[in-house]
């Protein structure tokens, strides 16, 4: 995610490193994993609990229970149930979304994996995911966890970023290439 700090030295990184190791104790690294990446997923899509995590407006109890409520109907883990509740105590959500990025990107690294960031016009089945994570693997050489994401905009085709490198290859930049070019022909 662009503009987002993943190292370990800050109040993420701190928090991100606590849950790393509860979570390697309870031997639940990767259920922790898919639970911050629903969890992230929840958070992009719905402004209330957005404004929930961000809000001094509420309580600590209230975003406690909030944050408590709706973990458990998305029936989360115990551990990232637990984690929550001491980030609602310490008046610390705001910061839940670095810390799931900080998160994954240091399970990823201590596993030797590389994240890819793609997003897509479409939602893509299993199986396309699957052949995109095997194409992937073997140009870069490693191990990829794949992150899509879907973004209407761009009307077809993939944008696809790993590291510092990003492939474009959507619909909408397409068109936007060709109108540059055709007004420079004029």
């Amino acid at each position: 995610m662009a503009g987002v700090d993943t190292s370990l030295s800050g109040l993420a990184g701190r928090y991100a490193l606590a849950l790393l190791d509860l979570a390697d104790e309870d031997k639940s690294l990767d259920a922790v994993a898919d639970d911050l990446r629903a969890l992230r997923q929840m958070i992009g899509e719905s402004e209330d609990l957005r404004r929930v995590l961000r809000s001094p407006m509420f309580s600590r109890e209230q975003q406690a229970t909030a944050v408590a409520a709706i973990l458990e109907k998305a029936e989360m883990g115990e551990s990232t149930r637990r984690f929550a509740q001491v980030l609602a105590r310490n008046r610390r959500l705001f910061a839940l979304p670095q810390i799931i990025e900080v998160y994954l990107a240091e399970l990823a690294r201590r596993r030797g994996e590389v994240t890819a960031h793609v997003t897509s016009a479409v939602e893509l089945s299993a199986a396309q995911r699957q052949a995109l994570t095997e194409s992937l693997a073997s140009s870069i050489g490693g191990k990829v966890q794949v992150d899509v994401k879907v973004d209407d905009s761009l009307i077809g085709g993939l944008i696809v970023k790993v590291g510092s490198r990003m492939i474009d290859n959507s619909l909408r930049s397409k068109l936007q290439r060709l109108q540059l070019a055709m007004k420079g022909t004029g």
